[in-house]
């Protein structure tokens, strides 16, 4: 996997980040989501760093990058503090304004990192999300089970550290399998997998990933609340999954229309929630031509 890249590992305040990169050209940075790591990428970095610096961390709490234990108010592992990480990052690297690609809590963290940094960001791609906000005031019955782990996870600790602790194999297959279009493990086989479960065996990463989503139901709904008035002003691009629960429960572009200032385009592909894995062709046709402006 990565042929042609390199990992580095990049000192921020909240210490290390390991991070792939690889290309040449303006910067991009992929953002992976939960309960994957960087690795997720796989397919779709190479394709585009023929024309791009495609740069694919670990967020906070993930893979190889920094775990630091969790707070009371959840603020250390709230959207803000990651995107504050992406920004370090990239400096360290030596690109001040790039572009960004987020899956699952990737684009919320994008999203955060678009509203905090705007002359940052040059253009931002979510990929199968709406905004935090919008999914827990439009929580239902449809909602509650498909996303169930987010009222799980959010849990006090440590009892969802606990449960998972006892067989993260298990929770980590089951997840994988049920939101993937094919509803098995196949789009995911051989060392993706592996690296994902050799990740998910760590404590550390499973209390991170708790922690991810107590912020997202707490700290991050205060900041969004917070920046309610305020919208995306770079060009925006919202793809997912055909075969996901996003589409059967929310108009996708016309919520992102009201999140906004500018341009929004995308558009449904063929597959389940892990686009990259499942449509990594598609996914990457769709970013090289939206990146290319």
């Amino acid at each position: 996997m990565f042929e042609g890249f390199t990992l580095r590992r990049i000192r921020c305040a909240v210490g290390e980040i390991a991070v792939r990169i690889g290309g040449s050209g303006p910067p991009v940075l992929l953002l992976h989501g939960y309960p994957q790591c960087h690795v997720m990428w796989h397919r779709v970095a190479p394709i585009l760093a023929t024309r791009r610096t495609v740069i694919c961390p670990d967020l906070r709490g993930y893979g190889a990058s920094a775990k630091p234990p969790g707070d009371p108010g959840h603020r250390t592992y709230a959207k803000r503090a990651s995107a504050r990480d992406l920004v370090e990052l990239a400096r360290a690297l030596g690109f001040e304004r790039f572009a960004v690609v987020g899956h699952d809590r990737g684009g919320r963290v994008g999203h955060r990192l678009a509203l905090d940094h705007p002359e940052r960001v040059e253009r931002l791609a979510v990929l199968d999300i709406v905004p935090t906000r919008t999914v827990f005031e439009a929580t239902d019955r449809t909602i509650a089970l498909g996303y169930f782990h987010w009222f799980f996870l959010a849990q006090p600790a440590p009892l969802p550290e606990r449960m998972i602790g006892a067989d993260p194999d298990l929770w980590l297959e089951t997840l994988l399998a049920r939101w993937s279009g094919t509803g098995d493990l196949g789009p995911f086989a051989g060392p993706p997998l592996e690296a994902y479960r050799a990740a998910f065996r760590d404590p550390a990463t499973i209390h991170a990933s708790c922690e991810d989503y107590r912020a997202a139901a707490t700290i991050d709904l205060e900041h969004d609340a917070a920046d309610a008035e305020q919208r995306v002003t770079c060009p925006l691009l919202v793809l997912w999954g055909e075969k996901g629960l996003i589409q059967r429960r929310f108009d996708v572009l016309a919520t992102w229309r009201e999140k906004a200032a500018g341009q929004v385009e995308g558009g449904p592909l063929p597959c389940g929630h892990f686009l990259p894995e499942e449509a990594p062709e598609a996914t990457a046709t769709a970013l090289a031509r939206f990146l290319a402006g």
